[in-house]
């Protein structure tokens, strides 16, 4: 596990009802990452976080704030996935709550993580397109 590297993406969001707006720049949610980061850190984990402001996502939904967010990890073969596909159902609404679960998942249970190609039966609708 020592030298994993993890990348969360943030995509660009286009809020079309302004109740699921998570403001991911305030002072409260970098210091929520550099703490996560750190903690990683400990367990030789690296990771780094990313705007990638060419990818938008309508926001409709919680669903399409997790949709937003994406996590990769080489060493693991998880490229790009969002955060509803790693967390399947999110019990809080809370993108902090669900981030750290989701990379803690891909950091220390990744083979639990189906993959983007698995055929699920039932979709957990984070809009994914899985």
């Amino acid at each position: 596990m020592a030298g994993k590297d993890i990348l969360i993406t943030f995509y660009r969001q286009d809020h079309i009802r302004p109740d699921w707006k998570v403001d991911t720049s305030c002072a409260y949610f970098q210091m929520f990452l550099i703490e996560l980061t750190d903690d990683l850190q400990k367990f030789g984990i690296k990771l780094q976080h990313a705007q990638n402001n060419e990818m938008v996502i309508n926001v409709n939904s919680y669903a399409d704030v997790l949709n937003a967010v994406r996590i990769s990890s080489p060493a693991d073969n998880i490229g790009n996935t969002c955060v509803g596909h790693i967390i399947d159902k999110s019990p809080n609404l809370d993108l902090m709550e669900d981030l750290k679960r989701a990379v803690n998942r891909v950091a220390f249970a990744p083979e639990t993580i189906a993959p983007e190609a698995h055929n699920r039966k039932v979709c957990h609708n984070c809009g994914c397109g899985c």
